[in-house]
């Protein structure tokens, strides 16, 4: 047995009401499901889960033993999250699909990578760290799943990049993204362009626009200052 159990229950009914009951008390729904297996409704505590989360180094991806109050097929099986559905507010847990994994047959998981270092093209080139591509899919045996790939960037220039092919891979683990796929770069920063200064007039020149002050016309009477 693995290192990590979730309790869960069996649960009837589904629905918005049924699910804004469970929540009211404290509960989630789940889903637990396998292949060639009829889906399982069950409902679990959202702060047991994410405690278990929280302390797995693994995340998402931890194997998890199921215990379900009352038995059933799936009392006692490793289970996955397969997705976590969470109130986009406040973040909040709101339903869990587990799903059954068999131990001897390759699974199609989702794994981080992890940037570590700091890029010399960022700390002496001013450059900016690009990092496009933030998991691997890979496929593997279930007990086989890496905790993350860790990807050290301290190398990188600007306008270099690291790419899926040039990531070191444990044997057993196949990734199945493309691998011309970049990870992540240095690129340069933007040039802002300043705008030029307003051009000065030459001492002299007429400016457009601008009124002429009229001369006395000759023999015009001028005014006396008496």
């Amino acid at each position: 047995m693995g290192e990590f159990a979730l309790g869960v229950e069996l649960r009837e009914g589904r629905g918005k009401g049924v699910a804004r009951k469970l929540r009211a008390a404290g509960r989630i729904p789940g889903v637990c499901y396998r292949r060639n297996a009829e889906p399982v409704p069950v409902s679990l505590d959202p702060r047991e889960l994410e405690l278990l989360l929280r302390t797995a180094s693994s995340g998402i991806n931890t194997l998890i033993d199921l215990k379900v109050a009352g038995g059933g097929d799936f009392d006692g099986r490793q289970v996955l999250i397969k997705e976590l559905q969470r109130d986009p507010i406040s973040g909040a847990y709101l339903h869990a699909d587990l799903y059954a994994v068999d131990l001897q047959q390759k699974i199609h998981v989702s794994v981080p990578i992890h940037l570590k270092s700091t890029a010399i093209g960022v700390s002496m080139g001013g450059g900016i760290l690009d990092h496009a591509t933030r998991e691997l899919d890979v496929e593997c045996m279930p007990n086989a799943i890496p905790e993350g790939f860790a990807v050290d960037v301290s190398e990188l220039e600007i306008g270099q990049s690291i790419h899926v092919r040039d990531l070191a891979i444990p044997e057993g683990i196949e990734v199945l993204n493309d691998p011309d796929v970049s990870i992540v770069s240095v690129v340069a920063p933007a040039v802002v362009e300043e705008e030029a200064p307003a051009e000065v007039e030459e001492e002299g020149e007429a400016v457009p626009g601008a009124e002429a002050e009229a001369a006395p016309e000759e023999g015009a009477e001028q005014k006396s200052d008496d």
